[in-house]
């Protein structure tokens, strides 16, 4: 069974007009997966993460001034930078903590059997967002609470995080490389904001990244899973795989230059479940990063979740 989780208010998040990171990317997701061939999606609503399901993976410092700064947006009704493209409008807060509650409970599902995959369909996106910032439209960073939340009150001992978003999950690399209980593995463009994610940077042995360069089509993305990364997610055995799942690898979307379609998303999503299934006792959680053009978003994200399907 695969179980969708989302929310109302990640529709509410509202970083102005013009920002890439719009409601309709989710709009369109939801849409799209409202097709007959999804009708036997289990859909949950997501609740919210608390305070101290965040600390898990933020500092209590950065908590308090983004719950500071949603008042005050809240307060004035007026949308607050915390960078130069990530914001929080008044509704922002409660958008964030949906999302991060989605995969928690996600995880919570998979772990207690309720179902062996899910699908987070939510906003803002979460892998930049490091222990202590917010950057890259980024608030908390839900993949990396979902595996603490893992690792603290499932005792899980691997958790492996998959990231194929063509924007390396800085924040993401930076939690885990403080946890040696999580595998982080990701591709993404280089040379692309935010600048990391190069080869050599291994954390604390439990970091491989495949940077790929612009222009990258099929053939290589995948042999970059294939013959680098996955045979890492296989050394390591996780007991439960996350999955930071970004669409701007399209050949479409504006904001990269990689030459991804939607079957080579449907791979990816194939394999993971494949070794979900041959390692995890088919616990495998995925949760929408980014992926910027509306036409790409319409059809790769039912491509991914079609491959998964029993």
């Amino acid at each position: 069974m695969l179980r969708l989780y989302t929310h109302e208010a990640c529709l509410a998040h509202q970083p102005g007009a013009g920002h890439p990171e719009s409601p309709a990317r989710l709009a369109v997701v939801l849409r799209a997966l409202d097709h007959d061939h999804y009708a036997a999606l289990d859909r949950c609503e997501a609740p919210r993460a608390t305070r101290a399901m965040l600390e898990r993976a933020h500092d209590a410092d950065y908590l308090e001034r983004i719950f500071a700064i949603a008042a005050e947006s809240a307060r004035s009704g007026e949308t607050l930078h915390l960078d130069a493209d990530t914001v929080l409008s008044p509704h922002s807060l409660e958008a964030a903590l949906r999302a991060a509650g989605a995969v928690i409970a996600a995880v919570d599902a998979v772990l207690d059997g309720t179902c062996r995959r899910a699908f987070c369909a939510v906003r803002p996106p979460g892998h930049h967002a490091t222990a202590t910032q917010a950057m890259g439209f980024c608030i908390f960073n839900s993949i990396a609470i979902g595996a603490a939340h893992a690792l603290a009150v499932h005792g899980l001992k691997r958790v492996a995080i998959i990231d194929f978003d063509v924007h390396h999950g800085n924040g993401t690399q930076d939690i885990a490389t403080r946890e040696p209980r999580v595998l982080y593995l990701s591709s993404h463009q280089s040379p692309l904001y935010p600048g990391t994610g190069a080869a050599s940077e291994h954390g604390s042995g439990n970091v491989f990244n495949a940077p790929l360069p612009p222009g990258t089509g099929s053939e290589e993305f995948r042999a970059a899973w294939r013959e680098l990364l996955l045979p890492r997610l296989v050394a390591f055995r996780p007991q439960l795989i996350l999955v930071s799942a970004g669409f701007d690898a399209h050949r479409l979307d504006p904001l990269a230059d990689m030459n991804l379609g939607s079957e080579d998303f449907a791979w990816l999503g194939a394999e993971l479940a494949a070794l979900a299934d041959a390692h995890a006792s088919g616990r495998l959680v995925s949760a929408l990063e980014g992926g910027y053009s509306l036409t790409a978003l319409t059809a790769a994200v039912p491509a991914y979740l079609a491959a998964q399907l029993d």
